[in-house]
Formats: C-alpha cells, sequence, structure tokens
C-alpha cells in the first residue's frame, strides 16, 4: 500500500480507527480475501485477538467499501470476497475446483468495457466480467500429473 491506511482513511474523511487499519493492513497480500479470512488474520495478529467483534468486521467492510477503499465482488456460490484493488477498471478469472480468483485487467480499458443491447433506461457506468473455468494446477491434478 503505497500510503499508510491511516492517510487512505483521512483522504477519504474517514476517521483513522484501529479496526479499520487493521482491515485494510490485513487486505495487504491477501486480495479476494473473505471476511471470515479476515477475521482470522486480525484475531492472530499481535494485539489483534478481542479487537474487533464479527458485525464490527462487515461494518469497517461496509464503511471501507462506500468509502471506495476496497471493492467487494461476489463469484456465484462464494462468500462476498474483498481487493485493495479499486478505481480501475479489471475482471475476475475463477476457479471452478478450487475458487481461486486471478485479476485480469480489461482489454478495453475504460469502464464500461462492454454495453449492454438495451439499456432499458439505465446510463451504464460499469460492467463486472466474471470467467469461470479451472486452474492450471488443479487441471493437472485432475489429468494425474504433478502441479
Amino acid at each position: 500500500m503505497e500510503q499508510s491506511a491511516g492517510d487512505l482513511l483521512r483522504r477519504t474523511g474517514l476517521r483513522s480507527t484501529a479496526q479499520r487499519r487493521a482491515v485494510l493492513t490485513a487486505l495487504q497480500g491477501r486480495p479476494h480475501a473473505t471476511a471470515a479470512d479476515l477475521e482470522e488474520h486480525i484475531a492472530g495478529t499481535e494485539g489483534g485477538s478481542g479487537t474487533l467483534s464479527r458485525q464490527g468486521l462487515y461494518n469497517v467492510l461496509d464503511d471501507l467499501t462506500r468509502a471506495h477503499l476496497i471493492r467487494c465482488i461476489e463469484p456465484a456460490g462464494s462468500p462476498a470476497r474483498f481487493e485493495l484493488r479499486v478505481g480501475d477498471n479489471h475482471h475476475h478469472l475463477v476457479c471452478r475446483t478450487c475458487g481461486r480468483i486471478e485479476d485480469v485487467d480489461c482489454a478495453v480499458g475504460a469502464a464500461p468495457c462492454l454495453d449492454p443491447i438495451q439499456d432499458k433506461g439505465f446510463t451504464v457506468d460499469e460492467a463486472e466480467i466474471t470467467w469461470w473455468g479451472q486452474c492450471a494446477p488443479c487441471r493437472n491434478r485432475a489429468a494425474g500429473q504433478p502441479s
């Protein structure tokens, strides 16, 4: 994270609380983390245990999402996932076998990269694309090959 968590929070007008800083810090190096992943990580950090209730975590995730500091994605059949990569137009690859998620830069660049055939009166500003398939390690395991 180029800026400190506290600087990011202040820039968006949010108070820099220990809980918000803990969530932003936990998301570093953990793209596409679930709330459970974040809860486990924060509880395991020094001084983290007991500092953030489950409801408190969800409140922080909601605050950070509304402030556009984090992005929430919800692949079908998966719990909501959170990432720090915001403000660009990227998409996701999801492995049907292990659930691994990878970012994919948009080939077009600017949002929305797709336009609906009929806009039904909407002003479209974003298109979210998820490709589903099988990652190489899962494909190799299924074929009996080493990963």
